[in-house]
């Protein structure tokens, strides 16, 4: 069964809203970002797409011996 991804959680940095989300579907990986990052992500969203697209290599099965 997939593994659910964790919502993304809003918080506070010094009275400034924030956004935290998870790497990995892991709580231990995660970051958070402000409304001006927020912003910028979603100006360059096809970018971002492209660069996935691009550079998303799937895992390599690993060798025995």
């Amino acid at each position: 069964m997939a593994e659910e991804k964790p919502q993304a959680v809003k918080g506070e940095y010094m009275g400034s809203p924030t956004l935290t989300i998870f790497i990995n579907n892991s709580d231990k990986y995660r970051f958070s970002f402000g409304l001006g990052k927020a912003k910028a992500i979603l100006s360059y969203l096809e970018d971002i797409k492209k660069f996935v697209e691009e550079n998303d290599k799937p895992a390599e099965p690993k060798k025995e011996g």
